[in-house]
């Protein structure tokens, strides 16, 4: 079938379903991916998304440090701020100042990853989150505009922001640009790798995600005995290699699955035994509870052995834990801060060592912001964050997005300093997706609701990756 005649059958079966109701136009998108051209690619590129689980405390990753701003932040949460004097190693001076005289440094645990935002490879986004369409603060009290579901949730939030649907989502925006993709890919199977566990981020409607840990590929055991049976494990491995022959379905795609993933493991592993030797040390981890450091380490083995594998576009998902700071904020986000700032900054040398760092982008994405009001020793759930974008291709030393302002009520505030976003993840990933080599018609295929924020003062692409 032509790309014109596959276009054409989509709008057809579009409009016999223009009465599926208001999750039509993302069904209708899902459908769309497995007729869009396959893109192609003659480069190497790889999206890395560190997630951070919990919503992480915005205020004391990127501190207010102007007078005005930071006696704001400190009236707010004195006895979980930073001074200012404490805040010197880290202050931010961007190539572009931002128009309102606001200045920002990063938290100290972050230091390591100055070099990298002054030598321009690094760009801060201000104030993003997870949103359906522009929204103001009369908006949202006037609940006139489409909101998130179930803003403040935990599972709600990380769903939202990894597949543009609450919790139960069937793919998210990651798995979706891997649909687009694994066609060019020589190992499709590896055009989405998961170094966390499972997400719903790498989730496509066809591409599935790979599954490793930082110690390599997850072997398939066989086990002498299954309950005591050797013929019952014997079957099981049988069954799981796909060397069983029979019409049962569940057999039939066990089998397949199994031998898949013997395939793989087969061939990552080869792989893996020839990969280069980095000299960039990993340090280990600040926080004993993650393994960031360890998970983008096996990231960047991967790469280094990605054209031995035959992949051209690859999309990675690595994520740590302990963000739900409601209480011991001063104590524990400090050692969270360091372990992230050191992994990065160790991810960011490796790619330099490999000669890959125009290649891949790595960016950080967390459930939500959080209060800046402090409760007690702690921070409340909130909306609106900071992150972070870093490697070759960035157009860093820079802010991008509108920084919000820092007052109490203020019109950028739903209460208690949480901050309604004026990025949205929408933007922040077409950006993304852009530079990855998504077009703009399949835009909306990867997120369904970009259109929303095509008349954005920002635009659609935010501009910080060349």
């Amino acid at each position: 079938m032509t790309d014109d005649q596959s276009r054409r059958a989509f709008m057809k079966r579009a409009s016999l379903l223009s009465m599926a109701g208001s999750a039509s136009p993302f069904v209708l998108n899902l459908a769309a991916i497995g007729e869009a051209a396959a893109a192609t690619a003659s480069d190497y590129k790889a999206l890395v998304c560190v997630f951070l689980y919990g919503g992480n405390d915005y205020a004391n990753t990127l501190v207010p440090y102007d007078a005005s701003q930071h006696a704001v932040y400190r009236s707010l949460r004195s006895s979980l701020a930073y001074s200012q004097e404490a805040l010197g190693p880290t202050v931010l001076k961007p190539t572009i100042p931002l128009p309102s005289g606001a200045q920002y440094a990063l938290s100290p645990g972050l230091i390591k990853l100055m070099p990298i935002f002054d030598a321009g490879k690094m760009a801060v986004l201000l104030n993003v989150g997870t949103l359906v369409q522009p929204t103001t603060k009369a908006q949202y009290q006037a609940r006139s505009v489409r909101l998130p579901p179930k803003l403040l949730s935990h599972n709600d939030q990380q769903s939202y922001w990894q597949s543009s649907g609450a919790e139960g989502a069937p793919s998210g925006w990651g798995g979706r640009i891997g649909d687009l993709f694994q066609a060019g890919n020589g190992t499709a199977a590896l055009t989405c790798v998961n170094l966390a566990g499972n997400a719903v981020f790498l989730t496509g409607k066809s591409a599935v995600q790979y599954s490793i840990t930082p110690s390599g590929p997850i072997a398939l055991n066989a086990r002498t005995s299954l309950q005591g049976s050797t013929t019952a494990a014997n079957l099981l491995q049988a069954l799981v290699s796909g060397t069983v022959n029979g019409s049962h379905m569940f057999a039939s795609a066990l089998g397949d699955i199994g031998s898949r993933a013997l395939s793989l493991q087969m061939q990552v592993t080869s792989a893996l035994a020839n990969a280069p030797q980095l000299a960039t040390p990993f340090p280990p981890a600040t926080d004993p509870q993650s393994s960031l450091g360890a998970q983008l380490k096996a990231v960047a083995s991967q790469i280094a052995v990605s054209q031995q594998l035959g992949v051209k576009r690859q999309v990675f998902f690595v994520s740590t834990g302990r963000f739900d700071t409601h209480d011991n904020l001063g104590t524990l986000h400090p050692l969270l801060m360091a372990n992230l700032g050191d992994a990065l900054r160790a991810f960011y040398d490796a790619t330099v060592e490999l000669g890959v760092s125009n290649q891949v982008t790595t960016f950080t994405a967390s459930d939500f912001g959080r209060a800046l009001t402090a409760n007690n020793d702690g921070s409340d759930h909130g909306w609106g964050s900071m992150h972070f974008v870093l490697g070759g291709a960035v157009k860093g030393r820079r802010y991008y997005g509108v920084n919000p302002v820092l007052a109490h009520n203020g019109p950028d505030d739903i209460g208690q300093g949480r901050l309604i976003p004026t990025t949205s993840v929408d933007q922040y990933a077409a950006t993304l997706a852009t530079w990855f080599g998504v077009s703009a018609s399949d835009l909306s295929l990867v997120l369904p609701n970009i259109a929303n924020f095509a008349g954005s003062p920002q635009g659609l692409n935010l501009g910080f990756l060349s």
